[in-house]
């Protein structure tokens, strides 16, 4: 059988039930083992698998259950890293009133973002994904999606000056140590024969979206004073290339996911604009597919597509932080109109987001996400009959 035309799929995080939430804490707090949170985290997988599966999706994910959010479980993986809190973050950024004033703004209560800083030359104490693959391997025949934040945000979130300075005198410094932890975790994953490895990099967007010290940012993320934004996207640009150098055409899927804002469900305090503006860096990108929003008027035109006819196109069509359940119909004329600019064999379709983003502050609830994904499962074929 050949490939399956609109192979739908998801983008990872699924909302973590109080269990594996209580379980952090716990964990986090020294009262529970790391063995006792593994065996937590691995009930709530299967749940969620079992969920996708049910929905019909045909690449899926472990939800991201073991982490508590899609950039700081590297802390735990890493070694000479630190974990901080928004509040201790503050000692070491120069200009507290307006990170300040980006925090007011921003949906973001400070409790639930943490972010990884480097205070020694980094490498992998242990793999960052490897072995949730095998774990999900071992309870589904379908096909898996990987997740892992990008080279971009890593270096952005994790360099942080009055910490990283003494090992990583510029954050461009860093950035060569964490292109080869993900090479390292890369080889490991297609020797594995994972399907799908996917990278987030949500700071793009806050690069093109936000003027210079705009009193909105992204997240903790995007900490690094800006540089221009042209040579921010060649930076980006460079490091994914770079950490992609040889690895594609060994049998593994590689994909670049980018957002425009996860953390709140208040659509209004998310960034918004057409992908035009990231043009420089998502027609050169060396990867298989882009995984785009577009289930909402944030992401602006689909003509923006017509420039990235090199790459297979992740196309999202529900908005993982609504309670209304999208309409199959709908999601068809939407492809409808992409058919005009792409071959069906280059769609996948997908939600915008994860349905988790932040462990104690899920965006959706796992009923809803299952809705949604039977919505997409269901447009996905309606198209495959049409086409």
């Amino acid at each position: 059988m050949g490939h399956k035309l609109f192979p739908t799929t998801v983008i990872g995080s699924w909302p973590r039930p109080v269990e594996v939430q209580k379980a952090m804490r716990e964990k986090r707090a020294g009262r529970m083992t790391e063995e006792e949170f593994q065996s937590v985290a691995d009930e709530a997988i299967i749940k969620c698998l079992r969920l996708q599966e049910e929905a019909g999706v045909d690449i899926v994910s472990d939800g991201e259950q073991r982490r508590d959010n899609f950039i700081s479980f590297v802390a735990e993986h890493l070694h000479n890293v630190k974990m901080l809190t928004v509040s201790e973050l503050l000692e070491y950024v120069e200009d507290k009133a307006s990170f300040e004033e980006i925090l007011g703004t921003l949906d973001v209560p400070a409790f639930s973002l943490s972010n990884p800083a480097a205070v020694g030359k980094i490498s992998r104490k242990k793999p960052l994904a490897l072995d949730d693959f095998r774990f999900l391997k071992r309870h589904t025949d379908k096909k898996i999606k990987v997740t892992l934040p990008g080279p971009y945000l890593l270096t952005r979130s994790m360099w942080v000056e009055g910490l990283s300075k003494d090992a990583y005198p510029t954050k461009e410094d860093l950035a060569l140590d964490i292109v080869h932890v993900l090479r390292e975790e890369m080889e490991d994953l297609i020797a594995e024969g994972v399907h799908f490895v996917q990278f987030d990099e949500p700071v793009l967007t806050e690069l093109v979206f936000t003027q210079k010290n705009a009193n909105r940012t992204f997240m903790c993320g995007a900490l690094t004073a800006k540089a221009d934004a042209e040579e921010e996207i060649e930076f980006a640009l460079g490091l994914i290339n770079s950490v992609m150098k040889g690895m594609r055409g060994r049998g593994t899927k590689f994909g670049v996911h980018i957002c425009r804002g996860n953390w709140s469900t208040q659509e209004h305090v998310l960034l918004k604009g057409p992908y035009f503006p990231l043009i420089p860096y998502l027609s050169r990108v060396d990867i298989d597919q882009l995984v785009l929003e577009y289930a909402t008027p944030r992401a602006g035109e689909i003509e923006a597509i017509k420039e990235f006819s090199h790459v297979e196109i992740g196309f999202g069509v529900v908005n993982p932080r609504t309670d209304e359940i999208e309409n199959a119909e709908e999601i068809v004329d939407k492809i409808s109109q992409l058919l005009k600019i792409l071959p069906p064999e280059k769609i996948y379709l997908n939600p915008d987001c994860g349905f988790g983003t932040f462990a104690q502050r899920p965006m959706n609830s796992g009923e809803l996400a299952f809705q949604k994904l039977k919505v997409m499962s269901t447009a996905a074929s309606l198209l495959r009959d049409r086409v």
